[in-house]
């Protein structure tokens, strides 16, 4: 059945990834945050949880070390007081940017290097469905760090 080995792959994948970015340094619900953040620029801490799949508490204590380490800071909302917007500081955009040229994500994409050309194109097509699928569902989905790995 498709949706059981579907299942199936995707921890086993994500379980990968977190060890891909475990062996640099980078933890890979860090480079998901700034990947976020790169992607679709500054986002209140909600949207943040929401798109990395993680609880408000797991959220504040990512944005916590990153705000700590000078690559994300916190604004007030512009409308709303009770909402803070996260966005990365110049430093956050140069680290993020220096963790996808540093390999980082040629390293995730070796995965997909052992498709056929034509195996990845189809692939490629087959997840956009599904996410449009998924956000006609009211899913909204959200890229690993705007890369095509």
């Amino acid at each position: 059945m498709l949706a059981r080995a579907f299942a199936s792959f995707g921890p086993v994948y994500y379980k990968w990834l977190r060890a891909c970015f475990a062996e640099s340094g980078v933890s890979f619900p860090r480079m998901k945050l700034l990947g976020a953040l790169h992607s679709s620029g500054p986002k209140i801490m909600s949207e943040l949880g929401e798109e990395l799949g993680v609880t408000a508490r797991n959220v504040t204590a990512l944005v916590d070390a990153l705000e700590g380490e000078g690559l994300v800071r916190r604004v007030p909302h512009t409308t709303d007081r009770r909402a803070t917007v996260i966005e990365l500081t110049p430093a956050g955009a140069k680290y993020g940017l220096e963790m996808a040229s540093g390999g980082h994500l040629d390293k995730v994409a070796e995965l997909f290097r052992a498709l056929s050309a034509d195996e990845q194109e189809q692939l490629r097509r087959l997840v956009a469905k599904l996410e449009s699928l998924l956000a006609g569902r009211g899913f909204g989905t959200g890229g690993l760090c705007g890369g095509d790995g």
